[in-house]
């Protein structure tokens, strides 16, 4: 069975407000802004004028941003007066918010429903092995999913090739009122095949890899390339028993089949899977997928 997730109605820091003509128009906390989605083919429901008038900042793309998706730098164009930084929050955790010249701002507000889901496991786990799990987040950017793990629980590692990110997240941590992550900017690839020589094992491994990429020395990361071979190393170092996996891929033209296909040939028929899209709606009722996710939980 396909799961369709999407945030819960009373997250109050998070509204779709609309979406169409490759553009999305977000409310985070208290500022609304519009910027680039590929996968908004449709007409907005609203008209232009009224997106301006909601509008606080907007995206402007660079000369090499395509409507297809690839990412250029760009601008923000305000249109009403916001501060470059703040904060909302989710749950038990709060993150800082900015306007990046990549269009991002520091969550992807879809992958809420993979925090609740490493919440609860962490708590499984906890109770189940009578200590802290180990959970690894690997491409771990800001760090949501790391500090969901922390909130219940774990003792988390979080490894992204960024410093800048990691930086981000401790800062996000430090918001959180959370404390004693372990921070590694580092290759995702070399670490875990060092992990795998080491003979370690974790009890969660959270994988949430981009389509293209670059490690602090230029190592250079591939969807296509890579993915198989980092997977089979996360085989090698998730424990066999009591543990989890959440694999989550946003690059177009993945399914939540292929993805599950993924997990279940390189970690085998052990333990229960789940796999699904993650979506935003927007107030006409526009469901617009962003992820495909494989849960696997033994």
């Amino acid at each position: 069975m396909i799961l369709i997730q999407t945030p819960p109605v009373g997250w109050k820091d998070y509204e779709l407000l609309d979406s169409g003509n490759f553009l999305k128009l977000e409310r985070f906390g208290s500022f609304i802004m519009s910027r680039p989605e590929p996968k908004a083919i449709w007409q907005p429901a609203l008209s232009p004028q009224e997106w301006e008038r909601l509008s606080h900042v907007r995206f402007i793309p660079g000369a090499g941003f395509s409507k297809a998706g690839k990412e250029d730098s760009g601008s923000w164009e305000y249109l009403k007066k916001m501060p470059q930084r703040w904060t909302i929050d989710y749950n038990n955790i709060r993150l800082r918010l900015a306007l990046t010249s990549f269009k991002h701002v520091g969550v992807f507000p879809e992958q809420c429903a993979n925090w609740d889901f490493i919440y609860e496991q962490t708590l499984r786990l906890k109770e189940k092995l009578g200590r802290a799990p180990k959970i690894l987040n690997l491409f771990a950017y800001t760090g949501a999913a790391s500090l969901a793990a922390k909130a219940a629980g774990a003792d988390v590692t979080h490894l992204d090739s960024v410093r800048q990110v990691v930086s981000w997240a401790n800062e996000n941590m430090e918001l959180s009122a959370l404390s004693d992550i372990r921070w590694i900017v580092e290759d995702a690839s070399k670490f875990v095949s060092r992990q795998v020589r080491r003979g370690a094992q974790w009890d969660g491994i959270i994988l949430d890899p981009p389509d293209y990429g670059r490690g602090p020395s230029g190592e250079k990361w591939h969807l296509v390339d890579n993915l198989w071979d980092i997977l089979n190393g996360c085989n090698a170092i998730l424990s066999p028993k009591d543990s989890f996996l959440i694999l989550n891929l946003y690059s177009n033209g993945y399914s939540a089949v292929l993805c599950e296909t993924f997990v279940r040939t390189a970690f085998g028929p052990q333990g229960s899977t789940e796999s699904g899209e993650l979506v935003l709606t927007d107030k006409a009722g526009r469901r617009l997928p962003l992820s495909v996710f494989t849960r696997l939980v033994r």
